[in-house]
C-alpha cells in the first residue's frame, strides 16, 4: 500500500470520526427543534422517532412567553451571570496579571491551590454555600447567586489570564516604568489592551459555565420571582404530567444566548484559552 493511499485512508478515517461527533452533537440540538413544534397529542400519540411534525405549530412558543414569565427569568440570569461574569474577569485579570510578573514566597502553592479547588464536586460545596448565605443574609437573593457563581470562576479564569499575561514580554513592562509609569498605571495601559483577546476568551468561559448552571440557582434560589432560566425550566414539569413541548421551547430560548456568543466568538476563546501554551 502506497504511503498516499495511506494517508487517504487516514484522512477518510479523521473525517468519518468528526461527521460521528458532530452527529452526536448536532442530532439533540435538531430533536428539541422538533419537538419544540409539536402540540403535546403528537408527542403522546407519536409512535418511534417521526423525525418532522405532522402539524407542526409556533404556538407552543407563544404560549410560554404568554403564560410564563420567561423574560424575568432571563433578567434573573443575566443579572446574577453577568454580574458574576463581571467580577469574576477584574479579578482574574488582576491576580493572573500579578502572579505572571511577580515572584513570592508559594506562588507555585497559590497556582496548584486554584487548581486544586476545581477537582471537588460541586455537589459537595452546596451546604456550606447555603448556610454561609444565611448566615450573611443573602439567601435567595441574585447578589448571593453572584458570589457563588464568582467564585466558580475566578480560579480557572485566573490560570486563563496567567497564562496569556505569560505570553507578554516584561521589557513592556519594564519601558513604562522608566517612561514614570506606575505599576497599575502598567497594567491598565500598557499591558491589558494587548490582552484583549484573553479577556474575552475569559469572559466567555465565565459566561458559559454560569449561565448553565443549575444546581446552586435551585438551591439557593426559592423565590418563584427570582427564579434563573435553568431553574425555571424544571418548574414545567410536575409529579402528574411533562410539557415535553414547552420544555424544548425554553430550553432553545436558553441557548440562544451562548450560541450566540460561541458561534461568533470561538476564534477568540480558542486564541486565549491556547495561549502561553508555548513557551519560546
Amino acid at each position: 500500500m502506497t504511503n498516499k493511499r495511506k494517508q487517504s485512508l487516514s484522512m477518510g478515517g479523521q473525517y468519518f470520526i468528526l461527521i460521528l461527533g458532530a452527529l452526536g452533537v448536532i442530532l439533540p440540538l435538531c430533536w428539541m427543534i422538533i419537538t419544540s413544534l409539536k402540540s403535546m397529542q403528537d408527542i403522546t400519540l407519536s409512535k418511534g422517532l417521526d423525525l418532522f411534525p405532522t402539524g407542526p405549530t409556533l404556538q407552543n412558543y407563544i404560549t410560554i412567553w404568554s403564560d410564563y414569565p420567561l423574560l424575568t427569568y432571563i433578567k434573573n440570569s443575566l443579572v446574577a451571570v453577568g454580574g458574576s461574569t463581571i467580577f469574576a474577569v477584574v479579578c482574574a485579570a488582576l491576580c493572573g496579571y500579578g502572579l505572571s510578573r511577580y515572584e513570592f514566597k508559594g506562588k507555585q502553592f497559590f497556582l496548584s491551590f486554584l487548581l486544586v479547588t476545581q477537582m471537588f464536586p460541586a455537589v459537595m460545596k452546596i451546604i456550606p454555600y447555603y448556610k454561609i448565605l444565611i448566615n450573611i443574609h443573602l439567601n435567595n437573593t441574585a447578589f448571593g447567586l453572584m458570589i457563588v457563581y464568582s467564585s466558580f470562576s475566578i480560579p480557572f479564569c485566573t490560570w486563563m489570564m496567567y497564562g496569556y499575561f505569560r505570553s507578554i514580554p516584561n521589557t513592556l513592562d519594564e519601558a513604562a516604568r522608566i517612561d514614570g509609569c506606575t505599576a497599575f498605571g502598567t497594567f491598565l495601559r500598557v499591558v491589558l489592551p494587548l490582552t484583549i483577546p484573553g479577556l474575552v476568551a475569559t469572559t466567555i468561559y465565565a459566561f458559559l459555565q454560569n449561565w448553565n448552571e443549575y444546581m446552586f440557582a435551585s438551591v439557593l434560589i426559592s423565590d418563584d420571582a427570582k427564579k434563573t432560566v435553568t431553574f425555571a425550566i424544571s418548574t414545567m414539569s410536575d409529579s402528574y404530567r411533562i410539557q415535553w413541548n414547552y420544555l424544548m421551547c425554553t430550553s432553545i430560548i436558553a441557548s440562544v444566548p451562548t450560541m450566540l456568543i460561541f458561534i461568533f466568538l470561538q476564534r477568540q476563546l480558542i486564541a486565549g484559552m491556547t495561549a502561553g501554551a508555548v513557551k519560546e
